[in-house]
């Protein structure tokens, strides 16, 4: 089955293109998505080679997790973050283990697991709810560090997973080319817009797009056919690119910049590539990238650069470029400083926000700020375990092992800094940047 899937890329591809076509209009979603997971769970288990099958069922369902969300596909509203922990799991039982697990991650869950004790919610609100809520990622991506730390992974591997994440990401960008209305028709202004991200949450969207952009990037950049053609690919790029910058939310799109960025340095870097190509390939990247700004802050009547400028509709500089985090953040730290030990209880921020005199009562969208209001002094040393076992493994690493490693690691950084760990998309790709990648070429 994995020969299959894989020698036939353009075709899947195009395909991937058509499911989202379909689903635009048809309400299969529900359909596909339980069709995935139980053709993943036998995979996996008759597969000769389980462990592979479970990373590359794993990465399918990251990259597909926002798109059976927008398309209402999952039974339950976490099933892409259950998903994940599912097929890891069954590959860790069916496959061989080539990895020296690593029993700090294993502490990090039962750290995590402290602030439990001090929860409580409102008379009427679930107390379930609230804990699943923000710890059903955290978790996952301690399962998912625990699975992948120190595993020997080929190129090929990595590749092949790249690949599996980027398919639905295909049929996702088509599903927002059929459900976006006409661009005259939308009007455009400095927040992130709902209309040109399929009626979904703007913020995951364009994180997985970021994501697609990343991993299109570094295809071309290894100079590895992902449709058989560069052009082709090239042009696959540039309109993820285009899209990215439509939903507005700045986050995804400038997460996918930095990872790419750090990505070409470093592979340069381990191929000995001279100055002179190098330069040759940024001089074309930001061509590109100029072309297709330009184009999109046209269609836009120039928002989008107010967007990135943070800058309202009338060109003012916005007090808080921050779309709000700022205030969310400043009320977390005063919590911390209420009760710095063990916090103030797991999902607490949140009603004591509403509580408040501000009236702060958005749910975090960054995960630091979570950690240290919830959990405390417990939750900061469990952000240094996180960023320090990377650190030791990057600086252990070849350049062409950095490359790979520091832009998962950015991506994981990035995107809790302002998507929290809604989606599963941050607990695999920390995963990924503990990997020990080996040169089967």
């Amino acid at each position: 089955m994995r020969f299959f899937l894989l020698n036939n890329r353009l075709n899947l591809i195009v395909l991937h293109a058509l499911i989202g076509a379909v689903v635009a209009f048809v309400p299969i979603s529900k359909l596909l998505s339980t069709i995935l997971v139980v053709i993943s769970v036998l995979w996996i288990i008759k597969a000769r080679s389980s462990e592979k099958a479970a990373i590359y069922a794993a990465a399918y369902l990251t990259g597909a997790e926002v798109f059976f969300r927008m398309t209402k596909g999952f039974i339950f509203y976490e099933t892409g973050k259950y998903g994940v922990f599912l097929f890891l799991l069954l590959g860790s039982i069916y496959g061989r283990n080539t990895n020296k697990p690593n029993a700090l991650f294993i502490l990090y869950i039962l750290l995590l697991l402290l602030g439990v004790v001090f929860s409580s919610v409102p008379a009427g609100d679930s107390i379930r709810n609230s804990i699943v809520f923000n710890l059903s990622g955290p978790v996952i991506l301690g399962f998912c560090a625990f699975h992948f730390y120190g595993r020997k992974i080929s190129k090929k591997t990595l590749f092949h997973a790249m690949f599996f994440m980027l398919m639905p990401i295909i049929s996702m960008t088509s599903f927002l080319y059929f459900r976006t209305p006409s661009i005259e028709e939308i009007v455009f202004g400095t927040v992130a817009n709902f209309g040109t991200s399929g009626g979904f949450g703007p913020n995951q969207v364009a994180t997985i797009l970021g994501l697609g952009i990343f991993i299109i990037g570094a295809f071309l950049i290894t100079k590895r056919k992902l449709t058989g053609y560069m052009l082709l690919d090239g042009i696959l790029l540039v309109y993820l690119i285009y899209r990215g910058l439509l939903t507005f939310s700045r986050g995804g799109v400038i997460a996918a910049a930095i990872c790419s960025a750090f990505f070409l340095i470093f592979y340069v870097l381990s191929q000995q590539q001279s100055i002179k190509l190098t330069l040759k390939i940024l001089g074309a990247s930001f061509f590109v990238l100029a072309g297709v700004w330009l184009y999109t802050s046209n269609i836009t009547g120039g928002m989008l650069n107010n967007r990135y400028a943070g800058k309202n509709a009338l060109g003012v500089a916005k007090k808080d470029i921050t779309s709000g985090r700022l205030d969310i953040l400043k009320e977390q730290l005063n919590s911390f400083y209420e009760s710095p030990i063990f916090g103030i209880g797991v999902g607490n921020g949140k009603y004591k926000r509403i509580e408040g005199i501000k009236k702060v009562t958005a749910a975090s969208h960054n995960e630091i700020g979570r950690l240290i209001e919830e959990h405390g002094l417990v939750g900061l040393a469990s952000l240094f375990l996180l960023i320090g076992i990377p650190g030791i493994m990057f600086f252990r690493s070849n350049n062409y092992q950095k490359a790979f490693l520091l832009a998962f690691f950015l991506f994981w950084f990035l995107t809790i800094g302002h998507s929290a760990m809604r989606i599963a998309f941050p607990s695999f790709i920390y995963g990924l940047c503990l990997i020990d990648i080996y040169d089967d070429e």
